[in-house]
């Protein structure tokens, strides 16, 4: 394989003939809708991605208005993304073209200033799509807002959830669930999960929940034949939650968990995984099946965990194995069923982003803006360090043969060509 960074017909030509190919030979390339992409499991099984490249490598790099830390989040030729400035009293909602990474267009909203945790930004959530519009929240003290945008950029609607409070700032992304848009409101104040329709804006449904230290993970849903669909939502107060995504129903829940639950919560062979901790360590990790739910109405744990867990970083898990990247740069191999330990290797550096797994191999972004690569094996090796020369605390996103990597100022596409 070769790589061009330049933006010449060829390169296209090529690039939509490798995407005709990849479907036909039936790898997923697919879309990316929202946080860590098809149901935040983070992973995609599309082959040719390299595991190393050079600057000159990227097909595009382009600078971002304003700076944040949500990750992009792609329909077909499409880029969604956000991003403040001012300390937050502007927040911005950006569409960029996916092959050329050219704006095709940019909403702003107004917000008041607002105070944040060191490591956050006043764009931390990611947006969601369902393909027909994209909804993006962003929140101070006085008003948590959901817009909702057409993929020309024309405003279709915006809600206001009322306050948020919260010391760190709002980080929890919406998802698209059974068609409603599922909005995590968890807060120091009165907290809640809320679905709206996708439509109007207006509430569907709207459940309380209880709240100590704010979460923020991003819910994920559970399917399996001839058994209801189940919408997970986590937080230390609550531990991990099931729902019923079409009244908000509560089916069952663990109860309080040590910590708060910053990452998000996976599903991988059967089990959800949901980690917590405090203080920038993770402490505590649950693998529990939600579909074997005991007399006394909680899940069946298959086990728990209390070393080697990051804070931040959500798990991936891949082919039988769980990685966990902690925030130390502390690399951790484990069988997802078992629990058995695989390997640990430490290859530095400090992340508030997540890993993702492409074709078998883990992608991340450090803080001081290098991209680490290894391999999602049970052999540990590492394959290679690409600086950004520009912070990131955000998440790779993976689809169509394109890795989108965003920095603080900056957004760089690296494009599978033949």
């Amino acid at each position: 394989m070769r790589f061009r960074s330049t933006r010449s017909s060829l390169r296209h030509l090529l690039a939509a003939v490798l995407g005709v190919a990849l479907l036909s030979s039936g790898a997923r390339a697919g879309n990316w809708p929202r946080f860590r992409g098809e149901n935040g499991s983070g992973t995609s099984e599309t082959k040719g991605l390299p595991k190393s490249w050079s600057t000159g490598d990227y097909a595009w790099n382009v600078e971002l208005p304003g700076e944040g830390h949500s990750s992009p989040i792609i329909w077909e030729d499409r880029v969604f993304l956000s991003s403040a400035v001012d300390e937050g009293a502007l927040r911005h909602v950006i569409c960029l073209d996916a092959r050329t990474g050219e704006q095709l267009w940019i909403q702003s909203l107004g917000f008041n200033r607002s105070v944040k945790h060191a490591k956050s930004s006043w764009a931390s959530a990611t947006p969601a799509t369902d393909g027909e519009r994209v909804y993006v929240p962003f929140a101070d003290k006085e008003n948590y807002s959901v817009t909702a945008y057409d993929f020309d950029g024309n405003l279709v609607w915006q809600r206001s959830l009322g306050r948020y409070e919260s010391q760190h700032g709002q980080g929890a992304s919406p998802i698209i669930c059974e068609k409603l848009v599922i909005v995590p409101n968890e807060q120091d104040g009165p907290s809640s999960i809320v679905a709206l329709d996708p439509l109007t804006g207006q509430t569907v449904w709207s459940t309380l929940r209880s709240n100590n230290l704010v979460s923020y993970a991003t819910p994920l849903v559970v399917q399996k034949p001839g058994v209801p669909t189940q919408l997970i939502c986590s937080s230390g107060a609550m531990g991990v939650t099931s729902l019923n995504p079409a009244d908000g129903r509560l089916n069952w829940m663990t109860g309080e968990i040590p910590g708060r639950t910053i990452s998000s919560p996976i599903y991988a062979d059967g089990l959800i995984l949901q980690h917590s901790g405090g203080g920038g360590r993770g402490e505590y990790l649950v693998a529990l099946d939600p579909f074997a739910v005991e007399q006394d109405g909680q899940p069946k744990v298959a086990y728990t965990r209390k070393k080697n867990l990051p804070y931040v970083p959500t798990v991936v898990a891949y082919h039988g194995l769980s990685f966990t990247w902690n925030d130390d740069g502390v690399v951790h191999c484990f069988e997802t069923t078992t629990n058995e330990n695989v390997w640990t290797k430490r290859v530095g550096g400090t992340y508030s982003g997540s890993p993702i797994c492409v074709d078998g191999t883990l992608y991340i972004m450090s803080e001081d803006g290098n991209v680490i690569t290894i391999a999602a094996a049970r052999e540990f090796e590492q394959y290679g360090e690409m600086p950004l020369d520009d912070p990131s605390h955000s998440t790779p996103a993976f689809a169509n043969g394109r890795l989108y990597l965003r920095t603080m100022h900056r957004l760089a596409c690296l494009e599978i060509v033949p």
